[in-house]
């Protein structure tokens, strides 16, 4: 596809050509004019303006524009719910007028109403948006092309004994450590991570900070200052007294301890026997 192409299921810039009485055409390069309902132009809308719309069939399979962003778009992964389930397959709520349909081949399990679901959009032979809960057939075994240390995006899947699975750069598998998680982590959350290892056939393990150049919160950020103003020593541990600790940062023991134990795990400091010590 050209890159001056319009691409069905995904948000794309085009420009307004003409106005009608019940919306604006927008310049939809192969599909030609492309309608935006009138209840969606933006006041004061006129010809020669872009605009940001999503591209998608509507329910008499038409192309049309929308400025109402969806949960998700097509090639991308996103735990959505079962708004209805018929004859056709299930539908899912994913923050467009026209649900999204998982048809019933490409269901893993049949799925019921109110059922919270991760899927992976795609176009069928029709251009039609729908959706598949058969993950493994969208994703990639071969990694030759990362690296370590590589910026990601990263979607959490589901919970497993190991910490989170979750699927890179919309194309892998790969494992997310429960160590290696400093913040709120649930499925269905949107993460930036990097590559930690590249394992043998296609596995990956990520984690949430770049190794080596991991961010702190401001408090940690403070202790590492206060170490290296004291030469990269200090009497302040674990086992401190309360007041000591209140007296130098204003924090509670409990809220120390936290501190300096994240710090200890993204391999920051050491905690010795007499304090802790800048690494």
């Amino acid at each position: 596809m050209s890159i001056s192409e319009v691409s069905v299921g995904k948000i794309n810039k085009l420009c307004v050509i003409r106005q009608a009485d019940f919306g604006v055409y927008l310049d939809g390069k192969q599909f030609g004019g492309i309608l935006l309902p009138k209840g969606e132009v933006p006041e004061g809308c006129k010809p020669g303006d872009e605009l940001e719309v999503f591209v998608y069939l509507d329910s008499d399979d038409y192309v049309i524009a929308s400025t109402t962003k969806p949960l998700v778009q097509v090639d991308e992964f996103a735990t959505l719910t079962v708004a209805e389930v018929n004859d056709t397959g299930a539908f899912l709520d994913w923050g467009m007028p026209k649900q999204l349909l998982v048809p019933y081949g490409e269901q893993r399990k049949k799925l019921e109403e109110g059922q919270r679901i991760t899927v992976r959009v795609y176009l069928d032979n029709t251009d039609r948006l729908a959706a598949s809960t058969k993950l493994d057939k969208f994703l990639r075994n071969d990694t030759s092309e990362l690296k370590v240390g590589q910026s990601v995006s990263m979607f959490v899947v589901r919970k497993n004994e190991l910490g989170f699975s979750v699927i890179v750069d919309n194309s892998y598998w790969a494992v997310l450590h429960a160590k290696d998680i400093f913040k709120t982590v649930r499925p269905g959350n949107r993460r930036t991570g990097y590559i930690k290892r590249i394992l043998d056939e296609g596995k990956l393990d990520v984690m949430l900070e770049k190794p080596g150049y991991a961010k702190v919160d401001e408090l940690s950020q403070q202790i590492l200052d206060d170490l290296e103003s004291r030469g990269g020593e200090s009497a302040l541990g674990d086992k401190s007294k309360p007041e000591d600790i209140y007296q130098q940062f204003g924090i509670s023991k409990k809220s120390y301890k936290m501190a300096i134990g994240t710090l200890k795990r993204l391999g920051r400091i050491e905690i010795t026997p007499t304090g802790i010590r800048l690494l």
